[in-house]
């Protein structure tokens, strides 16, 4: 298959099949899985993907791509390849049959917003594994005083647990992408978190680290007084990063919407 890659829907297509029997193996799927696979590119990750003998859905936005992965894959009954944005894919409509087990090697550009996406679906989602720029794995991942801690990594651990499996150099991929890649995995808790409540520990989160670098006495106002963050048992005098999410969901039951 050869295909140019183009920059406007930020593709770096992997190339080194050590790598990918790597990610194969983090994945470890059965025959009984239901696969998703969004961005499957060339199909490198696809095909050993198939060999599992599961069910698999892709989702590619390339219409040369989907063309393509058409023509290599030509008579594989349990693959269905969907043309079509990530961003606006719902997973319910394949989500039928079983929760899905997502994958992909997620587009830079977009890696962030569609991560929000898939949390807003992860009654269909059993776990998610991602390639992505190696400093959001960082950032999903950390916890509270590491310096890559911040929206991402609260709000990631409202819905998931987050694991960083093993970092992707840039020689692995073509064209060489300028920034390291590491492969995450994420597992939903059980029970998914109150629509209502992320919507308040979104608001609490996103004024906390929109000002980092002041106390909570100050980046909160607008959104929390002094008292406030008294009674959910805070210091006013800390900063963003030193609280974990525990600390956030008591803030967040202290924010009053309809006061605003």
């Amino acid at each position: 298959m050869t295909h140019i890659p183009r920059k406007r829907f930020g593709q770096n297509f992997l190339r080194d099949p050590g790598v990918i029997r790597e990610i194969v193996a983090a994945i470890s799927p059965k025959s009984s899985d239901r696969l998703l696979e969004i961005g499957p590119g060339e199909g490198v990750l696809t095909r050993e993907l198939l060999q599992s003998g599961a069910h698999l859905d892709v989702v590619e936005l390339d219409r040369d791509l989907v063309a393509a992965l058409k023509q290599r894959f030509a008579g594989v009954e349990r693959l269905r390849i969907h043309e079509g944005d990530a961003l606006k894919f719902d997973l319910r409509t394949i989500a039928r049959e079983g929760r899905l087990r997502v994958v992909g090697n997620l587009p830079y550009n977009i890696s962030t917003p569609l991560m929000f996406r898939l949390f807003d679906q992860l009654d269909a989602v059993e776990d998610m594994h991602f390639m992505l720029q190696k400093e959001v794995v960082d950032r999903i991942c950390a916890g509270p005083g590491d310096g890559s801690y911040g929206r991402l990594s609260v709000m990631a651990s409202l819905y998931c647990e987050a694991r960083h499996v093993f970092d992707v150099g840039p020689e692995c991929f073509y064209p060489q992408p300028k920034v390291v890649s590491a492969v995450v995995r994420l597992v939903p808790h059980a029970a998914p978190p109150d629509p209502e409540l992320v919507r308040r520990v979104g608001a609490v989160v996103t004024a906390a680290f929109g000002q980092r670098r002041k106390t909570l006495r100050n980046a909160l106002k607008g959104v929390l007084d002094e008292t406030a963050i008294d009674r959910a048992g805070i210091d006013p005098g800390v900063r963003a990063e030193e609280l974990s999410l525990e600390d956030y969901l008591g803030l967040a039951r202290q924010w009053n919407p309809a006061k605003d």
